[in-house]
């Protein structure tokens, strides 16, 4: 069979589901965008960017709404040597997977079904399942119990099933949460389109039961909380990553509700307040006085007829939440992220527990809408000094990834970027607690880390809020969570290995629209050239790559001196 081929095409369809991308193709930023919705970026090297179709990434897809035909008329279209049949007819096995087992309630029984028998006959048949399985009614349905609604959709999940949840939700206990009157706040305030077709999709989707709303750092997924929360009218429990954002969760809540502030309570480690509206820290949860020990405030979940749960930053929901989770699958949960990357492998279970992704907003695309700052991606390849570079060399495999972390030739680079934007608010983001206060010395700016006190924190943000601290160095403790919007200049000096999810977070601190009517920003990020630091950093921009950000790379130096 002769292989045809169109060269005006960008597209490279693989066998083995990978898709090569050519980057200097004029459709290149339109097909990016596409394919990001049903396929994972896996490398990004300049010219040809490489992709994975993946049986998550298609389910993902079908539950956000794109039908298989668009997903293989988009590889048909652009695909320079065409598409094999193989891809096509995998992908189309897989998408038709998600939806054909659902679960349903049948008046008070909970009940699996399928119009397919003989996918329904085997899956019937799987001795791992028959546990959670109780009595068949015919050929297409069977009774389940509702305690194993959770760990029968993950184990159907491991199978190559997904479950469409379609099954009702609890009430709960009913809330009024109305929004506040815009002559009762500082500054008026509307949801923006975007924010309402997210809580739509949330909504519309198994009567507003569950799902993950993918919305980047800067794009008001507080708001879009809030939203759902006032649409579901309901006690509400919100777990989020750290102190802070409890705060700023519970500041933005009173601002745009007319709710109350003994409505809305704190509990962590220092408060525990249970409310109508209770919003809780993953760490708090997950702490036990021993490995022995039971997860003693994981009883939060059961400490009130809670109507709905979100799960801020769900890409870091701890695995006993998980196993919580899968307990109370009655209750709507809501996942809020800005990207579904996890370090520890485990989307599989967030889109069994939580809920698959309803909505995916691009982060380019409110960047051209003007809600996000138009942000330049610079990565600095910053040789070793000459003592750092005899003892990366003199240092076993699993040491040199730190050392090149805090190579000391990048105190100089650091020097000459702040030179270089004097007048802008700047943020030096770091990884060791050594080197970040080695950078505060030498720069006179203060520095925000994990010992330190919440109140010192939230004085030093609020400095740099009102423009009297021009430079603030922080620790990963900065990664979430914290809102600097006026922040135009991040310099990342050190991260954890290949973080993807990491990278995202960091460069969300500067991406907020800016006040100053300018609306631009810079992140740069400092690598030791020829290192296990500049191996990493490749995999960390794919996350930034794969959201349409162009990395431009220079070395110290050649281009910058």
């Amino acid at each position: 069979m002769r292989l045809t081929m169109d060269p005006s095409k960008p597209l490279i369809v693989q066998s083995d589901l990978s898709i090569l991308l050519e980057t200097n193709h004029p459709e290149f930023d339109k097909l990016q965008g596409k394919l990001a919705r049903f396929a994972d970026l896996v490398k990004s090297p300049e010219h040809l960017h490489t992709y994975r179709v993946t049986p998550l990434s298609l389910w993902n897809a079908a539950a956000a709404g794109m039908g298989l035909e668009e997903m293989t008329s988009c590889l048909q279209q652009h695909a320079k040597f065409g598409v094999p049949s193989a891809v096509l007819s995998t992908i189309r096995k897989y998408t038709k997977r998600y939806g054909i087992l659902r679960m349903l309630h049948v008046g008070k029984e909970l009940f699996l079904v399928s119009e397919d028998t003989v996918v329904f006959k085997e899956i019937c048949a799987y001795e791992s399942l028959q546990n959670y399985l109780k009595d068949a009614r015919g050929e297409r349905a069977i009774a389940i119990s509702p305690s194993h609604r959770g760990i029968l959709k993950q184990e159907l999940m491991k199978l190559g099933y997904p479950v469409e949840d379609l099954a009702s939700y609890r009430s709960g206990e009913f809330l009024e949460i109305p929004w506040r009157d815009e002559d009762q706040m500082d500054e008026p305030f509307q949801l923006r389109d975007y924010q309402k077709q997210a809580v739509d999709a949330f909504q519309q989707v198994g009567h507003g039961g569950s799902g993950v709303l993918v919305l980047p750092c800067g794009a008001g997924k507080t708001v879009v909380g809030i939203a759902a929360m006032a649409k579901a009218s309901c006690a509400t429990l919100i777990l989020t990553s750290n102190v802070t954002s409890v705060k700023q969760w519970k500041r933005e809540i009173l601002s745009k509700t007319g709710l109350t502030s003994d409505q809305v309570g704190e509990y962590n480690g220092t408060t525990k307040e249970i409310r109508p509206i209770t919003i809780a820290t993953y760490q708090i949860l997950t702490h036990r006085g021993s490995k022995e020990a039971e997860f003693s405030h994981l009883r939060l979940f059961s400490e009130r007829e809670w109507g709905l749960i979100i799960y801020d930053e769900v890409h870091l929901l701890p695995a006993p939440v998980f196993r919580a989770t899968a307990e109370i699958q009655a209750t709507r949960r809501l996942g809020l992220t800005a990207t579904l990357i996890r370090e520890d492998g485990l989307e599989g279970d967030v889109f069994s527990l939580v809920g698959p992704k309803k909505y995916d907003m691009a982060w380019k695309q409110l960047e051209t809408m003007g809600w996000l700052a138009k942000v330049t991606c610079q990565e600095v390849r910053v040789p070793l000094s000459i003592m750092d570079r005899d003892r990366y060399h003199a240092s076993e495999s699993r040491h040199q990834f730190r050392i090149a972390g805090e190579n000391t030739a990048k105190l100089a680079v650091i020097d000459y970027l702040l030179k270089l934007h004097p007048d802008e608010p700047t943020l030096i983001i770091g990884q060791y607690i050594d080197q970040l206060e080695e950078i505060a010395i030498h720069t006179g700016a203060p520095m925000i880390c994990g010992s330190t006190l919440h109140e010192r924190r939230e004085e030093l943000y609020e400095q740099f809020k009102k423009g009297q601290l021009p430079l603030l160095i922080v620790s990963k403790v900065a990664n979430f969570a914290v809102d600097l919007p006026d922040a135009a200049i991040a310099i990342q000096v050190s991260g954890s290995y290949g973080s993807r999810q990491e990278e995202a977070q960091r460069l969300g601190r500067i991406l907020r629209p800016k006040r100053n009517g300018e609306n631009t920003a810079v992140f740069y990020s400092l690598v030791s050239a020829d290192t296990k630091e500049q191996d990493f950093a490749m995999k960390r921009q794919l996350f930034l790559v794969e959201q349409g950000y162009q990395y431009e790379i220079t070395s110290w130096n050649e281009a910058i001196r």
